[in-house]
């Protein structure tokens, strides 16, 4: 985690990161010392706080706050500061009544015990709710020390995985089958019963400065393992051995449940501080299956590009070429004689191809306004995805910085409104538009409108299911400030100077009479090229797609940011190389209708996550309920127009590039 700035390049900057021996931390990411009750020193701590987030099921999308489920609270709860990142992502941590001190070892101590008696409807309301959320396997997420708490247990092959939760409890069904975390313990075997775990041996591992020179110890894993016990005396209860804590299906007795808790500590002095994550991180998506995703989509590229290449410099360069060469003939009036051509006059009359539409190629597009707009808000979501990414990659946004990665995109989108409103303006004047004010304004609301409106929507939803991932009322008047009070504002300074340039000058002349298109084949007609566009970035980004979802919707803690940024740049040069490949088929074809094509060909891709999206809900989730797939699948849709407007900026442009430069280097009459 640790990291050193430099204000010179990128090579500089990590020379300086790998052999520099000073070093400052991110905000939040500053080691902290503790020491041993009694020890007299001012610069460690001597108290541990473990901290518990809100809890989340992958069988459903809804979160819950720590509260809800009617566990131990702390007497005097008190929430730390969140980011807005945190709060996007419904983040809710709190303190907890687990105390402790550094290396004091703690055995079997009670925290409280909650009691539900079977005629209250209130008690019966709780524990139906605790059971509820047995049935839907809820995971616990605790965090000391910035670090996740983790419940570390042997999986296939003899590996252990170490998870960032725990589960509350499991449920052995009526048919008797042990569901999910019951298969841990074969005691868990009466039918119909859920059985919760009320109880955790903590441990805790540090390391020691003794050795190298600075005062106290630095915690560097925390684990525990779930139990489930039922304690005869709450006052004193026992933890080891005895029967587990069972809860009948049906609420026939009165309940009682005690929570307790045991810590130990272990100094371990080979695993360094800045290392502690990688324990976590080893055990999440493996490196092997991410570099055959980056090999796959590396072959993908090379193919793209041996066809571009031979396009450009083979096919492309002939046209040029025999085009110039006719102009030439045309010009110098050669002798023939009667009942015989020249071969240069022959060659002109079957001229064809993209030459022939040099005076309609650059004719303005139907619905430019729109385009302009797209192309703007395309313009302004590339960028902001570009610095985010490439901070991920320097470790600015790494997950032990919590919400810093959707703070800094949100705090990006919002700054970055100049370049939206320019490239919109800038394009829409060389569409011949000239409703100024209905581009600006379409460019600041229309495509953020639709976002936010969804997302409102969604988090009605989450409102009214009790959600902790609700976004409060404060919250949504800070994003509407942020988007009305900055970004609009960028917007229109950003369109102004757009406006102000000059439309972008055109290598050849646009002819007054629209050019008849030709009958065009299957493969050259719009809809197949367009669908044909996307299957090729898609196929680059599939592999990654599959982890981000995972992060997203399976709770797994996504780090790999290096393979993200290059996957990012392989469907940058996709995308464009795709679309460039099927714009010079279509221009050969003799239609010039490129500018929205261009946009769809690469926008295309969308498409195609979406239904990835799909297919990944019914094949790799168990969600039910309702609520939980319409989020689903309106969270979805916000990813899906994003991607949407990205790609489709993409090969725009690369096509915008291309057809400038083949018109600029044939001469035309």
């Amino acid at each position: 985690m640790k990291r050193r700035i430099d204000s010179g390049f990128v090579s500089v900057y990590l020379l300086f990161a790998f052999y520099s021996c000073s070093a400052f931390y991110l905000p939040g990411l500053a080691p902290v010392s503790f020491c041993k009750e009694g020890d007299g020193s001012e610069d460690c701590q001597t108290s541990i706080q473990l901290f518990v987030n809100r809890l989340d099921s992958v069988e459903s999308v809804l979160p819950y706050e720590y509260d809800v489920f009617d566990f131990c609270k702390d007497a005097k709860e008190k929430r730390p500061s969140e980011n807005l990142g945190q709060v996007l992502f419904g983040e809710r941590i709190e303190t907890s009544p687990y105390k402790f001190n550094f290396n004091a070892p703690v055995t079997c101590k009670a925290v409280c015990t909650k009691s539900y008696t079977k005629d209250n409807q209130e008690d019966a309301g709780k524990l139906d709710f605790l059971k509820r959320g047995m049935q839907l396997n809820y995971q616990h997420h605790w965090i000391i020390d910035n670090m996740p708490v983790t419940w570390c247990y042997d999986v296939e092959d003899s590996q252990k995985y170490c998870n960032p939760g725990f589960p509350i409890g499991c449920l052995v069904t009526p048919d008797g089958r042990a569901k999910d975390a019951c298969v841990i313990n074969s005691e868990f075997n009466k039918k119909n019963t859920f059985y919760v775990f009320n109880h955790v041996d903590i441990k805790i591992t540090f390391h020691s400065g003794a050795s190298e020179g600075w005062t106290g110890a630095r915690l560097v894993t925390a684990t525990l393992e779930p139990k489930s016990i039922k304690h005869a005396d709450e006052k004193n209860p026992v933890c080891d051995g005895g029967s587990p804590m069972e809860i009948p299906g049906e609420f026939d007795n009165d309940v009682a449940i005690t929570y307790t808790y045991s810590v130990t500590f272990e100094e371990n002095n080979s695993i360094k501080w800045a290392s502690r994550w990688d324990y976590i991180l080893v055990s999440m998506p493996h490196t092997n299956i991410q570099w055959f995703s980056i090999m796959n989509s590396l072959v993908i590229v090379l193919f793209l590009s041996g066809m571009v290449a031979m396009i450009m410099l083979r096919t492309l360069h002939k046209d040029i070429a025999r085009y110039n060469q006719v102009d030439q003939a045309d010009l110098i009036k050669l002798p023939s004689t009667p009942g015989k051509t020249s071969l240069l006059y022959e060659d002109a009359q079957e001229e064809s191809g993209w030459k022939q539409v040099h005076g309609d190629v650059f004719r303005p597009p139907r619905k430019g306004m729109l385009l302009s707009v797209f192309l703007g808000q395309g313009t302004q979501i590339f960028i902001m995805t570009f610095i985010t990414l490439f901070l991920a990659c320097l470790g600015f946004l790494s997950p032990a910085n919590r919400g810093a990665l959707m703070t800094c995109a949100v705090v990006l989108w919002v700054l970055l409104g100049t370049p939206a409103g320019y490239v919109s303006a800038r394009l829409y004047k060389t569409f011949g538009g000239e409703k100024w004010k209905t581009n600006v304004l379409l460019t600041a609301l229309l495509c953020p409108g639709i976002v936010f409106a969804d997302f409102f929507l969604m988090n009605l939803i989450l409102w009214v299911e009790g959600s902790s991932a609700a976004i409060p009322f404060g919250t949504l008047v800070a994003i509407l400030a942020l988007w009305f009070g900055i970004s609009v504002p960028l917007t229109f300074i950003g369109a102004y100077f757009g406006f102000k340039k000059p439309a972008i000058e055109q290598p050849v002349r646009t002819n007054q009479i629209p050019r008849q298109i030709p009958e065009q084949s299957f493969f050259t007609k719009p809809i197949p090229g367009i669908v044909m566009g996307g299957i090729l970035p898609f196929g680059c980004i599939f592999i990654q797609l599959f982890f981000i979802l995972n992060s997203i919707w399976s709770h797994q803690m996504y780090y790999m940011f290096g393979f993200l940024f290059l996957v990012f740049i392989i469907l940058l040069i996709t995308c464009s190389e795709a679309t460039i490949l099927l714009c010079y088929f279509h221009l050969c074809a003799e239609d010039y209708h490129w500018w929205w094509r261009s946009f769809l060909t690469s926008g295309f891709t969308a498409v195609y996550l979406f239904i990835y999206a799909v297919h990944y809900f019914f094949s790799k989730l168990q969600i039910i309920g309702a609520a939980s797939t319409i989020l689903y699948f309106g969270y979805t849709m916000i990813m899906v127009l994003i991607f949407f407007l990205f790609t489709g900026t993409i090969g725009f442009f690369a096509c915008f590039w291309f057809v400038n430069k083949i018109y600029s280097v044939v001469k035309v009459d």
